[in-house]
């Protein structure tokens, strides 16, 4: 009976036909259709194709999507410097015949269809190849949406993007200096290592291996015992020299034995470190579980993870605590966002991996998602030199120790291509360290 009553008056309302008011008039004629439902007509890729370039050293490849709509176009970066080469062949060879003629919408079907198109799971030279065709899509989404990408990720979670930076010396005095300079440019966050990573070019103590003429002329020298002495120590005299505010990173890079990165990360509680990163290699993954039962010091972990599934374990037993992944590496902002959604449930913050040899579209595709996800941590600082601005229109920026986005739709990074040819890429790829003996070391 409710429901007949209720039926009976919408038609007394609407008259018998349901379509007129009271005054005789239909109420939907007077309706005008806002621009959001009206939706997007299809755009097509039009070609694919890698921009190599080389400005401050360091190869940095770049994706540029073409669209069948005049003038629009994303970039997305697909930087793997030490085989350069070998991923400009996979985008312009495969990768640009594969994505001719689809839909540029369809970011999530194009990921997946794309990753398994070589059958094999995707290693480095095609994982990053996938990410700058993502990476250009999502660019292309939010020139289309009319939005900066973090927009169309959620908006932002803060209002710019805090970053670590780096401190470095021949001795941990000489470091403490840079620290304080460091601090006075506004940094809250400082990474400090002592020569290079492990300490090498710390000392001018010639190893056999060199006199004996093994490895190459190149070749550089790690003293493992001197490098694990000499960290507490590092940390002790920036603890001394900058005091506690300051928050305070170390990098191992996997270039020790795993029960002697544990005892030293031990011997570093009392200092509170940030986060060490890279304790163990890939291949020695499972002793994070020792480490994790070992000591409290908060562990990064990820910069060497490829497949998008080696994250997920490690994550779920809660092994480490900030998620340091190379988001070219695992295939752009698409898997980044899924990796990082993951990490949320596991309170595990992103540390995505912003190198030099990272391109700005790699940057801001990193900010894109900072700026977005709940459960940040940290991001790598970034620095231009000019003729890296010079090609690239719209670098992220930094001020007083955080990062910032242009706020276009987009990335919001543009490329000069004719500028970026002054700068061809290399295919010089050494970089080699070894024991005492001559034994290489893995990073």
């Amino acid at each position: 009976m409710l429901g007949a009553g209720s039926a009976a008056g919408l038609l007394g309302v609407l008259g018998a036909s349901g379509r007129t008011n009271a005054a005789g008039t239909d109420p939907r004629e007077h309706y005008v259709q806002p621009a959001y439902a009206k939706g997007l007509a299809p755009v097509k890729i039009k070609s694919v194709k890698a921009i190599a370039t080389a400005p401050q050293g360091s190869n940095l490849i770049v994706v540029k999507v073409e669209t069948t709509e005049p003038g629009l176009y994303g970039l997305g970066c697909a930087t793997f410097t030490q085989r350069a080469v070998a991923v400009v062949t996979a985008i312009d060879t495969y990768l640009n015949e594969f994505c001719v003629g689809k839909d540029v919408d369809n970011i999530e079907d194009m990921w997946h269809s794309t990753y398994v198109s070589s059958y094999w799971r995707n290693g480095p030279v095609l994982n990053n190849a996938l990410s700058g065709l993502d990476e250009a899509l999502w660019d292309i989404k939010g020139k289309r949406a009319g939005m900066p990408v973090y927009q169309l990720l959620g908006g932002k979670a803060r209002f710019a993007i805090p970053c670590y930076t780096h401190a470095n010396g021949n001795t941990p005095e000489a470091v403490a200096d840079d620290v304080q300079r460091i601090m006075d440019r506004g940094f809250k966050y400082i990474r400090i290592q002592q020569g290079g990573y492990g300490a090498v070019g710390a000392t001018e103590q010639k190893p056999d291996f060199k006199a004996a003429g093994f490895g190459g002329a190149t070749d550089n020298y790690m003293n493992e015992r001197a490098y694990l002495k000499s960290v507490p120590k590092l940390f002790d005299a920036v603890r001394k020299r900058c005091g506690e505010d300051i928050e305070l990173l170390h990098d191992i890079h996997e270039r020790v034995q795993p029960m002697d990165a544990i005892n030293m990360i031990k011997a570093l509680e009392q200092y509170r470190p940030f986060f060490i990163e890279d304790p163990f290699s890939p291949e020695n993954m499972g002793w994070f579980k020792q480490l994790r039962q070992s000591t409290t010091v908060p562990i990064a972990m990820g910069e060497l993870f490829n497949n998008v599934n080696e994250f997920r374990d490690p994550m779920a037993n809660q092994w480490f605590d900030y998620i340091r992944c190379h988001v070219s590496q695992i295939g752009g902002i698409t898997p980044a966002m899924k990796v990082a959604r993951l990490g949320e449930w596991f309170n595990i913050k992103t540390a995505w991996h912003g190198p030099g040899d990272v391109s700005p579209v790699g940057h801001a595709a990193h900010a894109h998602v900072d700026l977005a996800v709940w459960n940040f941590g940290i991001q790598e600082a970034v620095s231009f030199n000019d003729k890296t601005q010079a090609i690239f229109k719209g670098c992220p920026t930094m001020k007083d120790g955080y990062m910032s986005v242009n706020e276009v739709p987009g990335l919001g990074v543009d490329i000069d291509e004719k500028e970026a040819a002054k700068y061809p890429i290399t295919t010089k790829s050494n970089w080699q360290v070894r024991k005492f003996d001559g034994t290489s070391i893995r990073p």
